[in-house]
């Protein structure tokens, strides 16, 4: 504001200096002195940061203009209208206040100055009010940068703590995880290798002395061994997820990240049996449809993307398609020929159409090599 304040305080200055230089008056030292003066206190106004010097500045830099007004020249009543406008804004901020008090001088201003007062109060009054609304906006904008800035923090340290959160949740179910697995060796597994171990010192002590009972002791501990081992095969067999589980979960994973990290909806359907589906298959599957995904954020400049699994009657058939610009001509760079190297060695093959959109079709025959 004070630099707007000075540069309308020059303008009109020069003005001055320059009408009155035309004129060739005969009070030069006395016009230099006023010039000299007068900016000598209104370079001094913004120097002071409190409200009350600052008042008292602006008050003698109006004394100043209005006796240089009456006894020099009166064009130096053009300057006026400034100080008014500056002392006004110290005390309200209703902006027409001040163009009212601005248009009092003009009641005693010469009739022949009239007109160029009022004009350089106007003026005046305009830039003011345009500069003020300028400040307003950009507090305005400073303000809603501010609380951007807030919100950003805020969700900063909410995903931090939903991150650490997440942390310490897979910290805990994998402690479950081996806690449980602990307490089901023990029950399971660790009484079965106690009683066989019971049973085996017990066949020791009567070899010598009763061979039948000891050969009856023995063979129950065989027994209870067997049963131990079947019980930990049996443990491991359920705790491992089946390959199929695997696949889909993988596949569902790598779609929900396609959709979070990019600009692209992305959906996944299956259908039919996927026990049947090896994970040799899962594996190229999961390959082309990493490369098919990738050509499309590269090239198809789609906003669709759609994955699918289903099991046909005699293959297996995976698509991934896209809405995007497709291509009229198919030419196989290393992406598609390498989709087809890795469906031919489980005895498939791969179809690419760019005829609406672009899709990748993999078929994989039933019972591909493990």
């Amino acid at each position: 504001m004070d630099f707007w304040t000075i540069g309308n305080k020059a303008g009109l200055l020069f003005y001055i200096i320059a009408v009155l230089y035309l004129g060739a008056s005969d009070n030069t030292a006395w016009l230099t002195l006023a010039y000299l003066s007068y900016l000598s206190l209104n370079m001094a106004i913004p120097l002071f940061k409190r409200k009350h010097p600052k008042q008292l500045m602006i008050f003698l830099s109006a004394a100043c203009v209005v006796y240089c007004a009456v006894r020099l020249d009166p064009l130096f009543i053009v300057l006026l209208p400034v100080n008014i406008y500056e002392f006004v804004s110290l005390h309200v901020r209703r902006r027409r206040y001040a163009l009212l008090t601005m248009a009092v001088p003009a009641l005693f201003v010469p009739q022949a100055m009239l007109p160029i007062y009022v004009l350089a109060a106007f003026l005046s009054y305009l830039l003011y009010a345009g500069n003020r609304v300028h400040m307003d906006k950009l507090k305005a904008y400073e303000d809603e940068r501010e609380a951007m800035r807030d919100d950003l923090q805020r969700l900063s340290r909410a995903l931090n703590e939903n991150n650490e959160y997440i942390r310490q949740s897979e910290y805990t179910i994998k402690l479950e995880e081996r806690n449980r697995l602990s307490q089901r060796i023990h029950d399971e597994v660790g009484h079965a290798m106690a009683g066989a171990l019971i049973q085996m010192e017990a066949s020791k002590r009567l070899m010598a002395s009763d061979r039948d009972k000891a050969s009856e002791l023995l063979q129950n501990a065989i027994a209870i061994s067997k049963e131990g081992l079947e019980r930990i095969r049996l443990t491991l067999k359920n705790m491992k997820p089946r390959s199929e589980e695997l696949g889909i979960n993988r596949l569902r994973l790598f779609v929900d990240e396609l959709s979070a990290k990019h600009a692209i909806d992305a959906k996944l359907t299956y259908e039919g049996n996927l026990d049947v589906i090896t994970p040799i298959q899962w594996k190229i599957i999961q390959q082309n449809a990493t490369e098919a995904a990738t050509n499309t954020l590269k090239y198809g400049q789609a906003t669709e993307i759609h994955f699918e699994v289903k099991v046909l009657n005699t293959v297996i058939k995976a698509l991934v398609a896209d809405n995007g610009r497709g291509a009229p001509k198919i030419v196989k760079g290393i992406g598609i020929v390498g989709m087809e190297e890795r469906a031919a060695s489980a005895g498939g093959t791969v179809i690419v159409d760019g005829a609406r959109g672009f899709s990748v079709t993999t078929l994989l025959p039933y019972g591909s090599p493990k």
